[in-house]
């Protein structure tokens, strides 16, 4: 490894991959890829499907590493400028959408499969029939990979860019160094000090809390995002069928009538199983998640209820409280709480008898049977049994006293930078993408924010510019 490069890209996920294949288009140009786990081969959570709580380790392996947390991910290409990001907000509609259908062929070309959800008359009778219900569908083409499919795609991303980038892993980031407002470098965890031209911040949900350290560190202007909280709702497979078989991820959205706070679904997997994941850094906590495989299915159908609450001044670390309402169900469970949905409703816990002789089995064998009204507030238990109710009136089963609540979920992109429409921040030359930096919520936006960067940061060197 060199003490200086062109480019320094921080983060091995889509972001950091994607700005990595588009700049090294130009042959001449040195660019390292920094990123603080392991290689996607390495990878590996020893509890999952043993029955064992997360400890937690750090980093998690699920979360952190080449791929990013895409590399475990249900592996869903939600083809939409409208679902996934921001982007749109940067750069504009008609562009987000060029960009979507760009990073969409290059995930064909790396082996993506074909088949794509979303589409047809079937799918606006199932919008209108959820309009009835007080919920709106959001329509959207999706390409889904699979968790093993979408690692053999990252494989073969990992093989083409090995040649022409040097990637360390297993190396983090600390300090972002600069000099007049120009970006001069990055200084690793170990004190090592590596100098670039441009650098490229794609940090992950993983690195969110790091970036907003760095930002206020900078004095760079941060925008607060609305935080999502909630929980993973596990269902037989049979009660979303209809609806996955159309649209694989079902997105919809609904406005409470208590408070009228936003509520959506989010990371359908039909046929799927729930897992857990660690994220936080020194100090981790652990949160629920799911998967989908390709060619490996339950009996099980889980999704996110995620509520998105956007807080007042002078409040401005939703990280944290997220952090708080994760580390709250740690402690009371050991890692993840499971209750039963007819438990909740009538103010009891779940007991592992009760779930045992329930119609829904946990996929997630390691959870422990509990009380969310112990770790959520009232607001948020209130917003999502009004979700679930509104559901069933769409697919009848979803409010089932067998269906199955695990807690909490906590999406930690919160907090975004300051950025023009080329993703670049208030200091020069470093520019900031992904989930991490606020602007995407999945896959494919995420990876086409990385594109973007890459695209000025190529132009910028066509021209021989030294600076912004």
């Amino acid at each position: 490894m060199k003490s200086k490069y062109d480019v320094i890209i921080v983060g091995g996920g889509p972001a950091g991959i994607f700005a990595a294949l588009e700049l090294c288009q130009t042959s001449n140009m040195s660019i390292l890829l920094l990123e603080k786990g392991k290689d996607i081969d390495s990878r590996n959570c020893p509890f999952i499907g043993e029955g064992i709580s997360c400890p937690p380790c750090s980093p998690c392996d699920l979360v952190s590493g080449l791929g990013g947390a895409g590399a475990f991910s249900d592996g869903k290409l939600t083809l939409s400028s409208e679902v996934g990001g921001r982007l749109k907000d940067y750069i504009g509609l008609e562009r987000t959408e060029e960009l979507v259908h760009y990073v969409d062929s290059i995930y064909l070309k790396f082996g993506g499969s074909n088949k794509v959800y979303g589409n047809g008359e079937e799918v606006e009778e199932l919008a209108r029939r959820a309009s009835l219900a007080d919920l709106r569908l959001i329509p959207m083409t999706v390409r889904h990979l699979g968790t093993e499919r979408s690692r053999a795609v990252l494989h073969g991303i990992r093989d083409f860019l090995s040649s022409r980038v040097d990637i360390k892993l297993g190396t983090a980031a600390r300090t972002i160094l600069t000099e007049n407002g120009v970006v001069k470098g990055i200084e690793t965890k170990d004190g090592e000090r590596i100098e670039c031209r441009y650098l490229i911040i794609a940090p992950g949900r993983e690195g969110a809390d790091w970036l907003v350290r760095e930002a206020s560190r900078l004095k760079l202007t941060l925008k607060i995002n609305p935080i999502d909280v909630g929980v993973r709702v596990e269902v037989a497979e049979a009660v979303l069928r209809e609806l996955t078989s159309a649209l694989y991820e079902c997105k919809l959205e609904y406005y409470s009538k208590a408070f009228d706070d936003r509520v959506r679904t989010f990371c359908m997997c039909p046929a799927g199983e729930v897992t857990m994941e660690s994220t936080g850094g020194s100090d981790p906590v652990t949160t629920v998640n799911g998967h989908s495989y390709a060619d490996r299915k339950t009996k099980n159908t889980n999704f996110a209820l995620l509520v998105s609450t956007t807080f007042t001044e002078p409040f401005h670390d939703p990280i944290a409280y997220g952090r708080y309402l994760a580390h709250l169900a740690n402690l009371l469970s050991g890692g993840v709480i499971v209750q039963r949905f007819g438990d909740l409703m009538e103010g009891r816990r779940s007991t592992k008898e009760r779930i045992e002789r329930g119609i829904v089995q946990p996929t997630l064998k390691s959870a422990t049977p509990g009380d969310l009204s112990f770790v959520l507030p009232y607001r948020y238990l209130k917003n999502i049994i009004e979700m679930l109710g509104a559901m069933d009136r769409l697919a009848p089963g979803v409010a089932s006293r067998h269906t199955l609540l695990y807690g909490i979920e906590v999406k930690f992109y919160s907090s975004r930078l300051a950025l023009t429409e080329s993703l670049e921040s208030e200091i020069g030359n470093m520019f900031a993408g992904g989930d991490g930096a606020g602007v995407s919520r999945g896959l494919i936006q995420a990876s086409a924010s990385g594109v973007v960067a890459a695209r000025e940061i190529l132009k910028r060197l066509s021209r021989n510019i030294p600076s912004s």
